[in-house]
């Protein structure tokens, strides 16, 4: 017989989402500010209390989302651990921009024993590390409901037809008015879900923006190059081109 394979993708396991229309997804667009900065008050509020955020440190969200002082103000609110000092002893201090994102456990077997066993992953690069990336994170949120008839789910955990295998153990985290957006924007689920995705990508990407400015100036550059060469073929090379060379007899 002939053996044949194939790869198998863990999101084959659940319902593939549906392609939704990023602002940010465009060759010309980029990140929405006001929508990062909602999606911060939503982690830090809801999404914080499980997950980490282990690479973002908040100096990273000045002048992306918050002024240096907004920072500031952001950084000091949190508690961090922090020493040994002169006795040798570890001692908490308010955050400073230069400090990442404070863990909700203080490691891995803390964060298991918290949530029956299952381990919150860090959300730093969550939206590159999945399958689907924002539309996915997007469903996930989005997607928790009763379980059909015939699917009984086990203690603890909770269904949601975008999860591989349909049984996650983390429980809806996004109600309707769950937080208070400083600016007015109604914080309807679908709403809080886009802003914290939002921010998500920008945490998985804060290179983003810059990158897409650079590609425009590259193609900016080559283009004008492309016209100087041609320039350079059609009049200075125009004589050449047509020369045309003849040989006399001399005899």
């Amino acid at each position: 017989g002939v053996a044949t394979g194939s790869v198998v993708l863990a999101s084959d396991d659940g319902l593939h989402p549906a392609h939704y229309p990023w602002s940010h997804n465009g060759l010309m667009d980029s990140f929405d500010a006001a929508s990062i900065r909602r999606g911060y008050h939503v982690y830090k509020n809801v999404c914080a209390s499980c997950h980490s955020m282990n690479y973002i440190a908040y100096r990273n969200l000045v002048d992306v989302c918050f002024t240096l002082d907004e920072a500031k103000e952001l950084a000091a609110e949190a508690d961090i651990e922090d020493g040994p000092n002169d006795e040798g002893e570890m001692f908490t201090r308010p955050g400073k921009l230069s400090d990442y994102f404070p863990a909700p456990y203080a490691n891995d077997e803390a964060a298991r024993y918290a949530n029956n066993g299952a381990l919150p992953p860090d959300l730093s690069l969550i939206i590159k590390a999945r399958h689907g990336g924002d539309d996915y994170v997007f469903s996930l949120l989005t997607g928790f409901r009763d379980p059909p008839d015939g699917v009984n789910m086990r203690e603890g955990l909770h269904y949601n037809p975008y999860f591989p295998g349909g049984a996650i153990g983390m429980a809806r985290p996004l109600y309707d008015g769950g937080v208070e957006y400083e600016d007015g924007t109604e914080a309807t689920t679908s709403q809080m879900a886009k802003d914290v995705v939002t921010f998500l990508h920008w945490a998985s990407e804060p290179e983003h923006d810059e990158r897409k400015r650079m590609g425009l100036q590259f193609m900016a550059a080559w283009s004008l190059l492309i016209v100087f060469l041609l320039y350079h073929k059609r009049f200075r090379w125009l004589l050449i081109k047509n020369r045309r060379i003849e040989y006399k007899d001399l005899n």
